[in-house]
């Protein structure tokens, strides 16, 4: 009589070992499908947006062109590249503020 109330309980009486505390495997883990953040980024991880912004301190047209690439919503295609290539817009649109206030600094330095 006992054995009916725990068939009735939802535990499983079979005897392929299969009781409380066993799991059956739903997906073989040779079906793995990859998405789309399991790849890393390029330039070591780092990202087109992250590495433009970084070697843009060297060579500046590669902040322009992160701009274009920002502007041109190529962060659509993987959205971790968005704050790396919107760092780049950010020290395009900066850049004629930072090149200009030098001048005006030796200029007033000049006058007075």
């Amino acid at each position: 009589m006992l054995t009916n109330f725990t068939a009735m309980a939802g535990q499983a009486t079979d005897a392929g070992g299969r009781g409380k505390g066993k799991y059956a495997l739903i997906k073989d883990p040779e079906d793995f499908q990859t998405g789309i953040y399991d790849k890393p980024l390029p330039f070591y991880g780092c990202g087109i947006g992250w590495f433009s912004f970084l070697f843009g301190f060297l060579c500046p047209p590669m902040w322009f062109y992160a701009t274009i690439l920002y502007f041109g919503n190529h962060y659509r295609k993987d959205p971790r590249e968005r704050a790396g290539l919107g760092a780049s817009a950010i020290a395009v649109i900066s850049l004629p503020f930072y090149s200009f206030c030098p001048f005006v600094c030796l200029f007033m330095h000049a006058v007075a």
